[in-house]
């Protein structure tokens, strides 16, 4: 992914699938598409991919907590 929307939300009482959500729709308001990637810190996760309808949420040590990289990549990548 070489350009995206970076996301904050600290929001302790939002469900991480809630935040995730509202970052991919400001990404598709301003964009004009969908992202189909996620790039959160792994804390935020049970395990190290997750599966939000078609949107591939990946754990990555270079994203801070509460921060959210959205895009679009190759799914051969």
């Amino acid at each position: 992914m070489k350009s995206g929307l970076l996301w904050f939300d600290n929001d302790p009482k939002r469900p991480l699938a809630a935040k995730i959500d509202e970052a991919a729709r400001r990404y598709a308001e301003k964009f004009g598409r969908a992202p189909n990637t996620c790039f959160v810190n792994p804390a935020a996760l049970e395990k190290e991919v997750v599966q939000l309808e078609q949107l591939r949420v990946i754990g990555a040590h270079n994203i801070l907590p509460n921060h959210f990289w959205l895009g679009v990549m190759d799914r051969q990548a």
